[in-house]
């Protein structure tokens, strides 16, 4: 039974792409796929819709896409291209006249109220602000009649919580954004799920993400049925790269949309 779909609202690197200034021939492609927001995923459900990570580009997504309901959002870590579309979640709140329950660790949540303190300032909301409900994720929680179960994984001096997502007792989605390895327990945590969606930022190594050979060599080891990738750099053209990988293995793009 397919109930879960995934919209890709971007699949690019803090850069996005076009990247500010640079002339190489994926920045100038004329595919529309190498074309890049930085990287944010829509999660549609019969019973609920969230988002996983407001990144700066979240109002073009939005708009893109025609979101005008949002029941929460999910952030995978507190970097920047992962929250500062945080303020456009007002608009939601604004329609709705509601507050809108918003998921991260403790360091996440911290920095949102640090960055975005007039929204967490109880002296100084209004009306038309982003009102978060916070909640810390220290462990599974629910959205609706999906369970999440968060893992740790490494990305550089920071943590970023993977998610796998279950529904009707199945291992529908895990998610890895931003890792540079997927630990023993992140994979077991992972293996067997319909779909992977992984961080492959370029063919070279990097500090701090996973190259795609690596990306490939984690989705051999957590055997899912569908790989998707995310998160890739101006290294990497949609059509060349893709044309290498194994069949069951696919570059994401912005505005993709999978059922699960």
């Amino acid at each position: 039974m397919q109930d879960m779909e995934i919209t890709f609202l971007g699949t690019g690197t803090s850069h996005g792409i076009p990247v500010i200034g640079c002339g190489c021939r994926v920045c100038h492609s004329i595919d529309s796929r190498d074309k890049r927001l930085r990287t944010s995923i829509l999660v549609s459900t019969p019973e609920i819709v969230f988002t996983v990570d407001t990144p700066p580009d979240f109002r073009t997504q939005c708009l893109r896409e025609d979101i005008t309901h949002l029941d929460a959002v999910v952030y995978t870590h507190s970097h920047c291209d992962h929250i500062l579309g945080f303020d456009d979640l007002r608009r939601f709140c604004e329609m709705e006249d509601k507050a809108i329950p918003v998921y991260g660790s403790r360091r996440t949540l911290d920095d949102l109220a640090r960055i975005f303190s007039y929204a967490f300032d109880a002296s100084e909301k209004f009306r038309t602000y982003v009102r978060p409900s916070p909640s810390v994720i220290d462990g599974p929680f629910r959205l609706g009649e999906t369970e999440i179960v968060p893992v740790r994984l490494p990305h550089g001096r920071t943590t970023t919580n993977g998610l796998i997502f279950w529904r009707g007792g199945r291992k529908r989605l895990a998610y890895m954004t931003d890792c540079q390895a997927v630990p023993p327990e992140a994979e077991e945590a992972a293996r067997g799920a319909d779909v992977l969606i992984i961080d492959a930022l370029r063919h070279a190594a990097h500090s701090t993400h996973l190259s795609v050979e690596q990306a490939l060599e984690a989705a051999d080891r957590i055997k899912p049925a569908r790989t998707y990738f995310i998160h890739m750099c101006h290294d990497l053209g949609h059509a060349e790269t893709e044309a290498n990988l194994p069949g069951n293995v696919r570059l994401s793009y912005d505005g993709l949309r999978i059922a699960i």
